[in-house]
């Protein structure tokens, strides 16, 4: 594996790159404080500026080393979205892999190209051979941008996830893809 890290990554119509301290304020605006974009995710909506702000900073010092892989999802200028490597197995060339969305732009495809130009990065030029992406079984719409990137359902944990906002626990479907099926794609 090559750690390679965050480096900024070009789609037709996004550039993903390291999130900075100063994309704080459009980040709070565009989706960090919106349940529901967090209804799925670890972690619930922000109620401070000033925590976002920190969370950034730490993101952006984070960024620096060649073993993390975290973008900011950029369109026309603008934050819209969060993608990354939550966990990673050098031992194994194994990664999971997160993302989140502003809701206004949920529906167009954006999600679905930036999981795969990530997918690209980290099989083509990082030498990953296996990455995994989770989601609640409800959350169907983060269960077909999987399925559009070629990761392959690998069952159903069930009541294995437990939604922060709430308390309530769901089905949690896993899918991955190996570089041998992203190789014949």
């Amino acid at each position: 594996m090559k750690e390679l890290g965050s480096k900024v990554l070009k789609t037709e119509r996004l550039t993903l790159r390291p999130f900075r301290a100063g994309d704080a304020e459009v980040c709070y605006q565009n989706w960090m404080t919106d349940p529901a974009v967090t209804k799925y995710l670890t972690w619930t909506p922000h109620e401070d500026i000033a925590f976002t702000r920190a969370l950034l900073a730490a993101w952006e010092e984070e960024a620096k080393k060649p073993d993390v892989f975290h973008w900011a999802i950029v369109k026309e200028g603008e934050v819209i979205g969060d993608i990354s490597v939550v966990s990673l197995d050098k031992r194994t060339d194994c990664a999971d892999l997160g993302y989140c969305l502003c809701r206004r732009f949920w529906g167009q495809g954006i999600m679905t190209e930036a999981l795969a130009r990530v997918r690209d990065y980290l099989f083509g030029e990082c030498g990953l051979y296996r990455l995994e992406a989770r989601h609640a079984k409800e959350n169907v719409g983060s269960g077909r941008v999987m399925e559009k990137c070629g990761f392959v359902y690998e069952g159903t944990a069930r009541k294995a996830w437990k939604l922060t906002a709430t308390g309530e626990r769901c089905d949690l479907v896993h899918r991955a893809i190996l570089r041998e099926e992203w190789e014949q794609r």
